[in-house]
């Protein structure tokens, strides 16, 4: 009947209009740019260290990554091992996490830092860490050696 609603068209509208409501705001990062900052090692590495302390240089870090890769304590890592991860991290891994958000990083003092998105991300990867990366996780949240 004519001015009486459509009850499919008024389903139709809840549907919508619930499915609105679900959709996260436009501040919460995308599944697939935290699939793709977590999609390398280094990056979920640099991820779980900042679990632990959410302000590292890049020259700590590049040594806590070169340690963990090469199965020695940051002490006995050597210039070259070091300086390897310290251009990987520049040069690729860290601007892509600048670029999502998930960190700062200040040039001037090299110093890395969360960002907007970086709860999220690491949100992400505590779920995934216990099956994927437990032997990493445990030791990127380790104290550094003195």
């Amino acid at each position: 009947m004519a001015g009486e609603p459509d009850p499919d068209e008024e389903a139709t509208s809840n549907v919508s209009a619930s499915t609105e409501k679900q959709l996260p705001p436009p501040a919460v990062l995308e599944i697939e740019p935290v699939y793709e900052a977590l999609g390398h090692s280094r990056r979920r590495y640099l991820c779980y260290t900042l679990l632990e302390d959410t302000e590292w240089s890049l020259t700590d870090l590049a040594t806590k990554i070169a340690a963990w890769e090469n199965d020695v304590s940051e002490h006995e890592v050597t210039e070259n091992q070091r300086d390897r991860v310290y251009v990987s991290l520049y040069h690729a891994h860290v601007p892509k996490l600048v670029d999502e958000s998930v960190i700062t990083f200040d040039e001037a003092t090299e110093t890395i830092t969360t960002a907007e998105h970086a709860e999220q991300v690491m949100t992400a990867l505590e779920g995934l860490g216990a099956s994927l990366d437990a032997n990493q996780e445990t030791h990127a949240r380790s104290e550094m050696d003195e």
